[in-house]
């Protein structure tokens, strides 16, 4: 009777086949994971600056569109300069824009009103003064304007302005002209025969720079349109 020995659990086990990884698979999985993970957070940084650069760039379209609304809402309100005469009432001089507006509110008589536009420390501002009937008031508040006197605050419009520049189109004339400004002229008696011609400023053009971009945004504006 023959008995056959049984194989011990050391000797079944080294008989079977090896599996798992070898320190080299690890080391080049490894190595894998660091690659994609690398590229992963680049491409994650990539779009996180993206997503910052497009929100500044729609703060600041966002910033200059309402800057240019008010603009034109007080362009199309200029008073008439023939109104005023010997007064001055427009003003585009360098990174600064002072005029005389009507202001129309209900239950009250129309009044005159000045306005100033101008670029301090990178920021454009608006500030204006207050309503007035009277002439001397009137006067006195475009002397302020002109000395660039603080007398009323200023309401910033847009930041980050790196350049501000203007130039008026004037009737009778073939191009712009940079800066420009108006008075309404004393009435003289016209030559006989010849027919008087006021030549008044009846456009404006505005180019605003902003930081980190390449060309300034430039609006055109009707003096007078209401």
């Amino acid at each position: 009777m023959h008995f056959k020995c049984r194989p011990s659990r050391k000797d079944r086990t080294a008989n079977l086949p090896q599996s798992g990884f070898t320190l080299i698979e690890l080391l080049v999985a490894i190595t894998i994971l660091a690659i994609i993970a690398v590229l992963g957070w680049r491409g994650l940084d990539s779009i996180v600056r993206a997503r910052t650069v497009l929100a500044e760039e729609m703060e600041q379209t966002r910033g200059i569109q309402l800057a240019f609304a008010q603009l034109e809402n007080d362009c199309a309100h200029i008073v008439d300069a023939s109104n005023l005469p010997g007064r001055e009432v427009f003003s585009a001089q360098g990174p600064r824009l002072a005029l005389v507006r009507t202001v129309f509110e209900e239950n009250q008589p129309t009044r005159l009103q000045v306005v100033v536009y101008s670029v301090r420390g990178g920021v454009l501002g608006r500030r204006e003064m207050l309503p007035t009937r009277e002439l001397a008031v009137l006067e006195h508040d475009w002397q302020n304007a002109m000395s660039d006197a603080e007398t009323t605050p200023s309401i910033g419009l847009q930041t980050q302005v790196t350049g501000f520049e203007m130039r008026t189109w004037k009737e009778g004339e073939n191009g712009w002209r940079a800066g420009g400004s108006e008075a309404g002229a004393n009435p003289t008696p016209a030559a006989p025969g010849i027919p008087s011609r006021a030549g008044k400023l009846t456009g404006l053009e505005i180019a605003v720079q902003l930081s980190g971009r390449e060309l300034p945004v430039t609006k055109v504006f009707l003096l007078g349109a209401v």
